[in-house]
């Protein structure tokens, strides 16, 4: 569900996603944080496909991760990407991993908007910038 700076994302944890303890490898979160904005910012239309038309890429500057608790072969997890700063070239999310109501990982992303061909800061789009606003 999207709501006007805000996603959640459900996410079954699968073999691979997990390490040889059998819960899910620390980097793995980043990676189901990455799904969450990308999905937000699909159904904003402005997905990956539609940023690389523009010669657009966002890519992370700057995080910060919080482990709380492990997850597990088989569980059924939420993810959500919710947009807490907002800039020219650059938005900051707030990101929560949920099994239920328990926080497994929260954190922090920083994401730029770069040029695809001189990967230097450019302005977000402004149909993006009117939409989070």
């Amino acid at each position: 569900m999207i709501a006007a700076r805000s996603i959640e994302i459900p996410l079954r944890i699968y073999i691979e996603d997990t390490d040889a303890g059998g819960i899910v490898y620390y980097v793995n979160y980043l990676k189901f944080m990455e799904r969450a904005r990308s999905e937000f910012l699909r159904a904003l239309g402005c997905g990956k496909a539609a940023l690389l038309a523009d010669d657009l890429m966002f890519v992370v500057s700057s995080i910060a991760v919080d482990y709380r608790a492990a997850a597990q072969l088989d569980d059924e997890l939420s993810v959500s990407a919710t947009v807490k700063k907002v800039g020219k070239v650059a938005l900051v999310f707030e990101q929560v991993v949920r099994r239920g109501e328990q926080v497994l990982c929260c954190g922090e992303i920083k994401v730029a908007c770069v040029s695809r061909d001189q990967h230097r800061p450019t302005a977000i789009p402004a149909t993006l910038l009117q939409q989070l606003q």
